[in-house]
């Protein structure tokens, strides 16, 4: 297994845990962390022996606190955009994985936090989870796909107020736009979210990234083109071995044995 500096990579029972390992700088994204966490998405992407991925940070204070301030000011516009490019890349990836993912929000993710989790495919929350877009008060926008997210996440009327003033929400608030899944205690974050990790294993891994696949994809379609890639997705699993033991197992009364084939 690959050896990280900005963050570690555990593996059990089925369950990856990717955690952004910057304490003292309030797992602040700069672009090593950007690079190493690419390189961990294709180390868990090529695991078939890992079924959900939860993304978190280290320690109680912020999942992620934004990118590196310090690293960005001085850049020009032409390193700007390539940044930006860089965390595009990196959380069109993770968005893309062919695992389900879920970030386990804990304290501050703002800025390219707040994007990080957007790329998720389930948010749980702490209740001290704080989010925020606050990159209009530092003369720029969201660079990490916040501006394409947020939207189709909570709307554009509410996307746009939190854009353009910057505001934090609360975890309460951000569960009532729709922007966490579910809100815990500070203390049970992880299990609760490891909780729901293990539900999603209990099912087909290819009924689930084929469900992730039509999803992801069909929302960048037409009604109708969502349709057919759901009837091509749907249809095709009718090929495999999981199929045939999830059907036989639910008329014969007991669970199913997936074994991703």
């Amino acid at each position: 297994m690959t050896e990280y500096n900005t963050l570690t990579l555990e593996k059990a029972e089925g369950i990856a845990t990717l955690t952004i390992n910057r304490p003292k700088m309030l797992n602040a994204l700069s672009q090593e962390v950007l690079e190493e966490v690419s390189v961990a998405l294709d180390e868990v992407e090529k695991d078939g022996a890992i079924r959900v991925l939860i993304v978190t940070g280290s320690g109680t204070k912020a999942f992620v606190a934004g990118a590196d301030i310090k690293e960005m000011k001085e850049k020009n516009a032409v390193e700007g955009t390539i940044f930006s490019s860089l965390g595009n890349a990196v959380f069109s990836k993770l968005e893309q994985l062919r695992q389900p993912t879920i970030a386990a929000v804990n304290g501050f993710a703002l800025g390219g936090g707040c994007e990080l989790a957007l790329a998720c495919d389930i948010r749980i929350g702490a209740e001290n989870a704080k989010f925020g877009q606050p990159e209009v008060g530092l003369g720029i926008i969201p660079g990490f796909g916040g501006t394409q997210r947020l939207p189709r996440l909570v709307g554009t009327g509410k996307a746009k107020e939190l854009i353009y003033t910057g505001a934090n929400v609360a975890a309460a608030e951000a569960y009532r736009i729709g922007l966490l899944n579910k809100v815990v205690a500070v203390e049970d974050l992880l299990e609760e979210t490891k909780a729901m990790a293990e539900k999603i294993i209990k099912n087909s891994p290819l009924g689930v990234e084929g469900s992730k696949k039509s999803i992801n994809q069909g929302m960048q379609m037409s009604i109708q083109q969502g349709l057919a890639l759901e009837s091509e997705v749907f249809g095709a699993l009718f090929a495999t071995e999981d199929q045939k033991e999830g059907m036989t197992a639910f008329v014969e009364k007991r669970n199913a044995q997936f074994e991703n084939k």
